[in-house]
Order: C-alpha cells, then structure tokens, then sequence
C-alpha cells in the first residue's frame, strides 16, 4: 500500500470523525464570544445523541429515508431548549458558569441513561437501521488526486460541518449580529451603552451553542455509533472545547483543530490497515485523540486571548 492509498483510507475517515466535532466547536464559539463559558458541550452531545436514536428507532417505519434528517432537526431544538437550563443559571442568575456546565454534563448523562433504561429495559438503544449513506460528490469527485481523498466517499453532514465553518465566519465578522455578539463578549458595558441587550444576545448565544452541539451528538450517534449508551460521546465534548480553543475561538480555526482532532481518531481506528501503523500498539493509537485534546488544553501548540469579558456575569448598571 503506498502513500495515496494509505490517504485514501484515512482522510475521508478523518472529515466524518470529525464534523460532529466541528458542530460542536462551532456552538462553543457562539457561546465563549458572547462571554459565556460553555463547558457542558459534552452533556449538549449526549443529549443529541439520545434524542436523534430514539427519534430514529421510533420513526424509521414512518419517515423512511428522511428519518436522519429529522433526527438531527429534533436533536438541534431539543439541545437548544436543553441548554436553556445553563443560559438561566449562568446569565440570569449569575451561577458560575463553569459549575453551571459541568452540571449539565452530568444532568445530560443521567437523565438520557435513566430514560433509555425505562423506554428499552437495558442500558443501551438497538442500533439504528436507517442512517446517512456515504456518497461521492458529483464532478469535484472526478478531481485528479483530491477528488477521491475529499470527495468521494463522504457523508453529506460532513461537508455540511466543513460549509457551515465558513458561514459561521461570515455572521461573526460581517455581520450586524456578529458585531454584537463579540461586543457583549468583550465589553457588555459599552454594549450595553450602545443600546445592546447584553441578555438577550447571550441567551440567544447559548441557545445556538445548544443548537449545534445537539446536531454534533446526533451526528456522531448516527454516523459513527449508530446507538446511544453511557459510552456513546466519551469525552468528543471536551474535545470540540479543546478545538474551540485551539482555533482561537474562530471559527474556521476550529474547524481546522476539529479536522486535526479528526485525523487522529481515525487512526485510532484504520491505523492497523495502514502499513507503517500496524506495528504501533493499537493502545497507543486509541489514546491519541484524548492525548492531544490534553497537549490542546494545556497549551502546548499555542496560547490564545479569550474574550476578554468570558466567565463574566454582566449585571446592568454596575461595572
């Protein structure tokens, strides 16, 4: 196997491994730049990866092929209400926010856990039967050379992450909203002296964060485990948080650290097809993803300024 094959293996693997991280990362920068830390992106993942499966599983006979789709739909409204709970604690009752995510983290498991242990009697879902096909995009497929590594043989959300990137930078840095949105993250006071209802522009800050972190969990859910249990994220939350801030909080940086993150779980899991890795210790390629999410965080890439209001409860008319 030579250099292209082994690419052949490993990129489309590494784009669809990591656009429920993608999502993610890019909920978490619609938080973090209005000032709110969103530490619960893992428990807003579970709680899309549940209610995309079991929306799945009930659905399937009546829905057909649109059934996914759907799923991701619900997923996104239900982890949109779903982070409500951190907007309410964090901004209107000024909870610490960090406290207030890890709280959903574990509220996230544990309701998702004891609802699937009364709708199916055991601790994980049946696996899902109707889910997205793989495709290969018509014309930029047949490109010489990189047609076939990130073209072909694709899932759509994939390339709907990697589109959505783009959008996402467009609204933040050319937009009116995105204006305010960083403003409220950097300075709620001259914000807020502007005429910007701080309040209203983190809870709708949060609610996206909510929106797309649900849309990652179910992505993941159907794309790559295609059930729920306990082990179903295990920790891909905390990995779209380190994404976000190895981005530097930019969208598009954040998509690159998430396709990074991507790369290095699927030679978690091709890396024994591939010639020059099936001597490594399968152990060695199973850590790497939490590896570099730790070397991530740590900063040991690179440091980067977050917003400077981030973590700040904003109270009207007091500095």
């Amino acid at each position: 196997m030579g250099v292209y094959e082994a690419l052949q293996i490993i990129v489309p693997s590494a784009i669809f491994f990591a656009a429920p991280l993608i999502f993610t990362a890019l909920g978490g920068v619609f938080s973090e730049r209005s000032g709110v830390v969103n530490i619960g992106l893992e428990g807003l993942m579970v709680i899309g990866a549940f209610t995309s499966v079991v929306f799945n599983l009930t659905f399937a006979d009546r829905f057909g092929e649109l059934t996914p789709w759907l799923a991701l739909l619900v997923a996104m409204v239900v982890g949109a209400v779903f982070s409500l709970l951190h907007a309410v604690a964090s901004i209107t009752f000024r909870a610490d926010q960090v406290v207030s995510g890890v709280a959903i983290n574990f509220l996230a498991v544990g309701l998702s856990l004891f609802l699937v242990k009364k709708m199916y009697g055991k601790g994980q879902t049946d696996q899902i039967q109707v889910g997205f096909d793989k495709i290969d995009i018509p014309v930029l497929s047949h490109i010489p050379v990189i047609g076939p590594l990130f073209f072909a043989n694709g899932y759509i959300p994939s390339y709907i992450a990697i589109a959505l990137a783009f959008v996402v930078w467009y609204i933040l840095f050319k937009t009116p909203f995105g204006l305010r949105l960083r403003a409220v993250g950097e300075h709620p006071m001259a914000a807020d002296t502007m005429g910007i209802n701080v309040t209203k522009m983190r809870y709708i800050a949060v609610m996206i964060s909510g929106a797309l972190g649900g849309i990652g969990g179910a992505v993941y859910a159907t794309i790559i485990s295609r059930d729920f249990s306990h082990a179903t994220i295990s920790g891909h939350g905390f990995m779209a948080l380190a994404a976000m801030i190895f981005g530097k909080w930019h969208p598009l940086g954040a998509m690159g650290a998430a396709l990074f993150f991507g790369v290095a779980q699927s030679l978690s899991i091709v890396g024994q097809a591939i010639p020059f890795l099936k001597n490594v210790p399968t152990v060695y390629l199973l850590i790497a993803p939490y590896v570099l999410t730790i070397l991530a965080l740590a900063g040991f890439i690179g440091r980067a300024d977050a917003p400077k209001a981030l973590g700040t409860p904003y109270v009207k008319g007091k500095r």
